[in-house]
């Protein structure tokens, strides 16, 4: 088992920056890879970015890619999701996941993934 918390949502404004973290605990060892995902009112569940837990490879959806890092501190079991010049679209609620097998062609499939945090609201404001 995998327990995941994020934390460092919050209300900003256009333009501003977030720094969103994710911290494993449990059988963090097992770990292949750890992605975020986001879902706002009326819509699915989306992708926004991965990283494999061993050599750090990052994956990000194209919407994102620019404007948002994802990093991870294997010491602290933690993968951060750095978040620079913030839309109104980018308003949702941010989930952190873990995933024990991982494949390159499927980072973004949320059925990858085996392990959820509970998420943290992230709300653009124009």
């Amino acid at each position: 088992q995998v327990q995941l918390v994020e934390s460092g949502g919050g209300l900003v404004q256009v333009g501003d920056s977030l720094s969103l973290s994710c911290v494993a605990s449990g059988r963090t060892f097992t770990l292949a890879a750890v992605g975020w995902f986001r879902q706002s009112p009326g819509k699915e569940r989306e992708f926004v970015a991965a990283i494999t837990w061993d050599n750090g490879t990052p994956f990000y959806e194209d919407s994102v890619k620019g404007r948002f890092t994802i990093s991870r501190v294997t010491d602290k079991d933690t993968v951060y999701l750095q978040m620079n010049s913030l839309k109104p679209d980018d308003t949702a609620v941010y989930f952190c996941a873990a995933a024990l097998i991982f494949h390159a062609q499927i980072v973004d499939s949320d059925g990858v993934y085996a392990y959820w945090g509970q998420g943290t609201q992230v709300t653009v404001s124009s």
